[in-house]
């Protein structure tokens, strides 16, 4: 089903209809298996998921998914430009998650208040605001050779987030109440602009945001995650490739060898972060530490353990159970996902949620938190 318009939720090839036509602003994703917009844990989806396309574009087209790939991206970057309603305004959120969560049922079907949160200069969101620039600068890199026009706008938009993010100070999550009790920025926001620094100097190559990035850098200590909330890790092993210098480096290691060594492990070799999540954070991790083994970055070579990880999630551990929804033979029949649980037509509540069969649309492409 495709939502359009207002929000997508890709779940089988069949569309339904259009979802939320109420919303101030079109596009974007809801946010797991609700339907609440959270703009903080979209934007560092995307901006992961744009490190991916500028630094292995190769691997898409090989599958031929390289055009569903920038489909994929422009339809969150389209949402954000959209929500970008001034210099210093951006929103942040649409939905409120404790009445959201309250409904189950079909996105089309969807009548609950759906408010929206900004952040201006008086209620500053320096995490979010930097976030979502790095997600720009990132698909500005993706469409410069094929969209140059779209990639200038996107590269423009980022560059206005940065200076919003960088000159009103604050924690996103404080000025928008609702968005802490889901999405807490528990790191700050140094890490944001940080991150969002290093990904407008791939973009533009201006000193001024390197300069900026290895600043900042200092401030990150040792995250031993790569998550929506803390990006320190990932600026230590950018700059490590950018610059060559070996502070970068020495971070870099430290934080592959430690998560992929040092933490704890399942009996099957999935590195254990925490509870919440834990597939996304290996998987993370994974992607980060083969992109730094591949630049020659690492004085470990712990490729074989990133590589384990995404290997347990496809398939290759004791129970033989792939936990990308739709790959193998054995996978996830029941996520905690209402779209997928809703049958195309008749009666879709918390009966259907509590219900023991399987969603009947398949989430194809899915991972599901572990």
């Amino acid at each position: 089903q495709v939502y359009k318009n207002r929000a997508k939720a890709v779940v089988s090839t069949q569309s339904t209809g259009d979802s939320a036509l109420d919303d101030e602003i079109p596009g974007g994703y809801y946010d797991a298996g609700d339907y609440v917009k959270f703009g903080f844990p979209m934007a560092a989806t995307i901006t992961m998921a744009g490190w991916g396309g500028v630094d292995y574009k190769k691997g898409f087209v090989k599958a031929c998914e390289w055009e569903n790939y920038k489909s994929m991206i422009k339809w969150a970057t389209d949402y954000f430009i959209a929500a970008h309603t001034g210099p210093n305004e951006f929103v942040g959120q649409i939905g409120k998650g404790d009445i959201d969560h309250a409904y189950w049922g079909r996105p089309e079907d969807m009548r609950m208040q759906r408010p929206v949160y900004r952040i201006t200069a008086q209620r500053p969101g320096s995490d979010l605001a930097a976030e979502t620039a790095a997600a720009l600068a990132a698909a500005s890199l993706i469409f410069k050779k094929d969209n140059p026009s779209y990639a200038a706008k996107c590269l423009k938009h980022a560059k206005e987030l940065y200076n919003f993010a960088d000159k009103y100070r604050g924690v996103y999550s404080n000025s928008i109440p609702d968005a802490a009790i889901y999405y807490k920025s528990w790191s700050g926001y140094n890490d944001e602009l940080a991150w969002g620094a290093v990904w407008l100097y791939r973009a533009t190559q201006n000193k001024m945001y390197l300069n900026k990035a290895e600043q900042l850098s200092n401030s990150l200590g040792s995250p031993e995650e790569l998550s929506w909330d803390n990006k320190g890790s990932g600026v230590q092993v950018l700059l490590a490739a950018i610059t060559g210098k070996q502070v970068y480096k020495d971070r870099a290691n430290q934080f592959c060898t430690t998560v992929l060594t040092q933490k704890p492990k399942t009996q099957d070799g999935l590195v254990f972060i925490q509870q919440w999540g834990s597939l996304r954070h290996a998987s993370n991790v994974a992607f980060a530490c083969l992109f730094a083994h591949d630049k020659g970055i690492l004085a470990n070579d712990v490729s074989a353990q990133a590589k384990r990880q995404i290997d347990y999630i496809l398939g290759d551990n004791s129970k033989k159970f792939s936990f990308l929804i739709g790959y193998g033979d054995r996978y996830p029949l029941k996520p905690h996902h209402r779209s997928s649980s809703c049958p195309l037509t008749g009666t879709c509540d918390w009966n259907t949620s509590n219900s023991q069969a399987p969603n009947p649309q398949i989430l194809k492409g899915a991972l599901v938190g572990g």
